[in-house]
């Protein structure tokens, strides 16, 4: 009997084994699809009627659509925002955009990529890597995609010096509600739509294609850690990097309000070591402990991935046992899938705020005493121009050019307060932004004194007449709580 169950304990093992070979091979194939050029093995012309068959179903199904309902994107990759359990898109009719994540060519000469919006950053930067070239900005989870960059505002660790993924940009196509394709550039006749998308949440139209510029590349980043004691120091040194451009990356985490360490990144071609953090040590622990490291240029961009200061799960030995099953993809995966099972009455605290870095002091001074949590990541950011999106009034009042983005992860709301309509109101008071990717508070009001009322219904108008993609209030600040607002905003 004993040998009997050996016996079935091994051929079930071995079963197992082979499944899971096929399984990897399958996914490895997989990946290299989608990490491949379509001009590499296909024609120009070809590549191109591909995108236009892809483009001409979609934009056919908006045509043809009778509803005037709230419509949102399936797509293949996982939505890079906060889960929301009464969010209305989980109920919407589906305007299914799950093919349109191919890169369509990639110029090593220009240094410009075309690609269609699905396509991840991960599948992305392995793809240009060959040419020793990589995205301007890249954002720090594998799984967020060219189009959730542009259109949710994805920030990294080179926008010190060159703003957000979306500044890069040369050329949007876009598909409006009404089944018409746009080509959208900063000086067409599209230029107003091309300069709206950045931030839109979807909500101005469906983003097709992008063009963007790429960098050059090395194989290794040379890391080291600058450690200060207190937050004018800290800025003073964002600032000093930021004016002699000596380093090609810059991002930090503030450990507490007497321990800020500032991470500075340099392209190398060689490295006597190369780390790696992908699975049990969080990165963010290991600025407080190092004073320089080396990785391997895509390593450095996934840094983060398993979390940026709130790693799952929390404990090391936990991390070792199931930490690969455990990245932000799957996190976020799972949350859409169970998101009745999410706390509707206080959610933990995730979120970018953009502060002045003339601010920064003031603003940490007020955090340290109500939010009371570190660590913060922080990402330093160039106002490269002015945007359309913003409103006037808040320019006006702002008077800097380069901000800390500050990003807060995992923070349990206490007593009985709304640590997020806390914040927006202090960011409301000292000129800062919140971005849209959380819990939103805002009343309609407040909403409009930040982003440009007047110049998104003029594009909106253009683009999404009938409001099928939700205005950007109600998506973001009522439709993700379970309510609608039926007008514009």
């Amino acid at each position: 009997m004993r040998k009997i169950t050996r016996l079935a304990l091994g051929a079930a093992v071995s079963a197992a084994a082979t499944a899971a070979l096929f399984a990897w091979e399958a996914a490895a194939r997989r990946r290299r699809g989608r990490r491949s050029v379509c001009t590499d093995t296909r024609s120009p012309a070809d590549c191109a009627g591909m995108h236009a068959a892809k483009v001409g179903r979609i934009a056919r199904q908006l045509r043809d659509r009778k509803s005037k309902a709230p419509v949102s994107l399936r797509k293949r990759a996982v939505a890079h925002q906060v889960p929301k359990p009464h969010d209305q898109r989980y109920r919407d009719e589906k305007i299914d955009i799950s093919d349109l994540n191919a890169i369509l060519s990639i110029d090593p000469v220009q240094r410009i990529c075309v690609a269609e919006p699905g396509v991840t950053f991960f599948d992305l930067v392995a793809a240009t890597m060959r040419h020793r070239l990589v995205p301007i900005v890249v954002p720090e989870l594998k799984t967020i995609t060219v189009g959730g960059a542009v259109s949710g505002c994805s920030i990294e660790s080179m926008s010190f010096q060159y703003g957000g993924f979306h500044d890069t940009c040369l050329e949007y196509e876009v598909i409006t509600a009404k089944g018409e394709v746009l080509v959208c550039t900063p000086d067409n006749e599209n230029k107003h739509v091309f300069e709206m998308i950045h931030g839109s949440f979807g909500t101005l139209g469906v983003l097709a294609k992008l063009t963007f510029r790429l960098v050059p590349a090395r194989p290794y980043v040379r890391v080291q850690y600058e450690k200060y004691g207190d937050v004018d120091a800290y800025v003073a040194a964002i600032r000093g990097h930021a004016l002699r451009k000596d380093v090609d990356f810059m991002d930090g985490i503030v450990h507490s309000p007497s321990e800020l360490v500032l991470s500075v990144g340099r392209f190398v071609d060689e490295a006597p070591y190369a780390h790696s953090y992908y699975w049990v040590k969080p990165y963010y622990e290991t600025t407080r402990e190092r004073s320089e490291d080396y990785l391997k240029t895509p390593d450095y961009f996934w840094r983060y991935d398993i979390g940026v200061t709130n790693p799952t799960p929390r404990s090391p030995v936990a991390r070792f046992l199931f930490g690969k099953f455990f990245g932000s993809t799957q996190l976020l995966r799972a949350g859409e899938k169970l998101h009745w099972l999410l706390s509707t009455k206080k959610p933990d605290i995730t979120l970018d705020v953009f502060v002045p870095a003339r601010k920064a002091r003031e603003f940490l001074e007020w955090y340290a005493r109500e939010f009371r949590y570190f660590p913060l990541w922080c990402v330093p950011y160039k106002r490269v121009r002015d945007y359309e999106w913003i409103s006037k009034r808040w320019y006006d009042a702002v008077g800097d050019d380069l901000f800390l983005d500050l990003a807060i992860y995992g923070m349990s709301q206490r007593a009985d307060r709304n640590y997020y309509k806390l914040m927006e109101d202090e960011l409301l008071a000292i000129g800062g932004i919140k971005t849209l990717i959380s819990h939103n508070y805002y009343s309609e009001e407040d909403f409009w004194k930040t982003w440009n009322k007047e110049n998104y219904q003029r594009v909106k108008a253009r683009t999404d007449p009938d409001n099928v993609f939700r205005d950007l209030y109600t998506k973001t600040c009522r439709a993700t709580m379970g309510a609608e607002v039926r007008h514009h905003g």
